[in-house]
């Protein structure tokens, strides 16, 4: 009861100056002060040996096939993680169906945690810590979770305790993590906000998902339009929604934008239509410099 008050009580404190030597992980950024556990160190596979003690043995061999064919195409999105034994030597902590898959696909190396003690309390606190960073997308943060979940043993009520966040928020993270690879990634990128991601999830089978997610990067669905569409509604506006290409400017089109630009001392765009049409936009900063352009106009 007193160890556990203990750690509660500590996440409370300065959490940067428990975790400046970063002993628990190597690949924390060292020698800046911070040593928040985030980094990734890529590891050769052959480096790298099973728990001999997780309790998971049987892994099915379709679903390890299909794991390695999109590990084959999109890479591996979220780590495993490892304990170093020695030099060049290491051992699974979690992640065991991905090692095996990378295997399976031929990779010869592949991104880890890399811990190097079992420090479970200074482990729990560095990944907290990382969770309030703010550059963080909702992926990393799922990750994050996970991580606290799958290797500090925590419930999903426990980690909602330790961070404040609601347990909803919680359980909606870890879902993106279920998306495909290549949505996943539309996240961690910002094609797609959480929003779009979480509707995605509930669409059905993979290839559903992945061809809704074309789906909104094509042409701009929000959040309410995927809804629909997972509902079975037409959506109303796709062929005003679908984004045009671009029309190139001409040579001498592009030499007056430039002239203009550097005579009002501001960006200038030109923006053609299909038919012919289109618009050459100003930009401004603020009143004061749209009062500039203003008078520089008035003068010619």
């Amino acid at each position: 009861m007193a160890a556990s008050s203990k750690k509660r009580s500590a996440l409370g404190k300065g959490l940067s100056a428990l975790l400046e030597n970063a002993e628990t992980d190597i690949t924390s950024s060292k020698g800046t002060g911070t040593g928040i556990v985030g980094s990734i160190a890529t590891l050769p596979l052959t480096s790298i040996e099973a728990n001999p003690f997780n309790p998971r043995s049987n892994f099915e061999k379709e679903a390890l096939e299909e794991l390695s064919s999109s590990i084959a195409t999109h890479g591996i999105i979220q780590p495993i993680t490892v304990r170093k034994l020695g030099r060049d030597k290491y051992q699974l902590i979690s992640g065991e169906r991905r090692f095996r898959a990378a295997q399976l696909a031929g990779l010869t190396e592949i991104p880890a945690y890399v811990r190097i003690a079992n420090d479970q309390a200074m482990l729990e606190m560095a990944l907290v810590e990382n969770i309030q960073r703010e550059d963080l997308n909702p992926i990393e943060v799922a990750l994050s979770y996970e991580r606290l979940i799958e290797e500090c043993e925590l419930t999903q009520d426990q980690l909602s305790q330790k961070i404040a966040k609601s347990r909803s928020s919680i359980t909606n993270h870890l879902r993106l993590l279920k998306l495909p690879a290549p949505v996943q990634a539309g996240v961690k990128q910002k094609q797609i906000t959480m929003g779009h991601a979480r509707a995605i999830v509930s669409a059905g089978d993979e290839e559903t998902q992945i061809d809704l997610f074309e789906r909104v990067v094509l042409e701009n669905l929000s959040v309410r339009e995927i809804e629909a569409i997972i509902r079975g509604e037409a959506v109303a506006r796709k062929e005003t929604t679908i984004k045009k290409p671009k029309l190139e400017v001409t040579e001498t089109e592009y030499t007056f934008k430039e002239h203009l630009s550097d005579q009002l001392a501001t960006k200038v765009d030109i923006k053609k239509t299909p038919n012919g049409g289109g618009k050459i936009v100003v930009n401004f900063s603020s009143d004061v410099d749209l009062n500039r352009i203003m008078e520089l106009m008035n003068r010619r």
